[in-house]
């Protein structure tokens, strides 16, 4: 149990919250050792609405991944294997130079290294049929410039989210869609959602799912116990401690200097008092972030539309210190 002064504290924040003192915030959630200690809803924020999750998607994209390993579908060894291997549809020989070098790792840490013409493909993007299914991936490995050591650096977005659904969609039984239906959201108890359909008819990989709040907590919940749900194995374990560790520094000038990026998922350091805890976290523009400091089993989930999102100065202050 917390103290009276550290539960207090993680109250009167809420209450700036709702006041707008920090941003336009529309929930805040905490659970420890897996159950919810505190929820608090401020502005557009419901518990039974569905939260836009924006880039926050790419973290639960990273986790379906992780669930297809864990069935058995894909090795560890095969995220190091050329992406192109998994995908019979794609013809090869019309690809561009060193499409071979783009694997599953590289799309993962977002250092795919494609490079398309942005005029070229927004013509492209007029006859969509061409892009159905696998095609999206012909299509991208047929008109990007070749793909080298130097292209394959850090690049945020650059259809690596869909590289990876592309796979996803080959290794599963079934769709990618009715995967992520019956192993992952119905296994998880969550059935009040929204997830789009990319241009390809695959499922939107990179962003356009909403979930509820509490939901964001599963989602966390699964990394905070080392992939396990309700006790049992769910996510890859290895798969994880991979996804959520600093692979590599992000070079966006909108992400803070000490952020390192995994497997979709963001590793920070916080430093409270002496102590400095590993945090992982899923984070979307506006302020979507699924907060996971595994050593504590603490999961903080917040929704928002704030274009400034500054709210991880108080998650750090506050909230966390509190479950030390």
């Amino acid at each position: 149990t917390l103290s009276k002064a550290r539960t207090a504290a993680i109250v009167q924040l809420a209450k700036e919250i709702g006041e707008g003192k920090h941003g336009n915030y529309d929930s805040l959630m905490i659970t420890h050792n897996n159950k919810l200690v505190f929820e608090s809803y401020h502005k557009r924020g419901r518990y039974n609405l569905v939260h836009p999750q924006a880039s926050a998607t790419k973290g639960l994209t990273s986790l379906v991944l992780g669930r297809a390993i864990q069935l058995g579908y894909l090795t560890m060894a095969d995220l190091n294997k050329p992406l192109v291997s998994f995908l019979k549809d794609v013809d090869e020989s019309k690809l561009v130079k060193g499409a071979d070098k783009i694997t599953l790792h590289k799309a993962l840490t977002m250092q795919g290294g494609l490079n398309i013409d942005t005029e070229k493909w927004q013509e492209i993007e007029k006859t969509p049929t061409a892009l159905r299914g696998q095609g999206l991936v012909q299509t991208l490995l047929e008109h990007s410039a070749p793909i080298t050591a130097e292209s394959q650096i850090y690049k945020y977005g650059n259809f690596n989210p869909m590289l990876v659904m592309t796979v996803i969609d080959a290794v599963v039984p079934g769709t990618a869609e009715d995967f992520i239906k019956t192993e992952v959201l119905d296994k998880l108890n969550i059935s009040n959602y929204r997830w789009a359909t990319h241009p390809s008819g695959l499922p939107q990989a990179g962003s356009r799912v909403n979930l509820t709040s509490r939901d964001m907590l599963k989602v966390g919940n699964i990394v905070a116990s080392k992939g396990k749900w309700q006790g049992q194995p769910f996510v890859s374990a290895e798969y994880l401690t991979k996804a959520t560790r600093g692979i590599v520094k992000p070079t966006e000038d909108w992400m803070p200097d000490d952020y390192r990026y995994g497997y979709f998922w963001y590793q920070a350091p916080v430093k409270v008092n002496d102590k400095t805890y590993d945090v992982s976290f899923a984070w979307g523009g506006g302020g979507q972030r699924v907060i996971v400091v595994e050593e504590l089993e603490l999961v903080i989930a917040i929704t928002g539309h704030d274009r400034e999102d500054k709210i991880m100065a108080k998650i750090s202050e506050i909230v966390i210190p509190a479950f030390m």
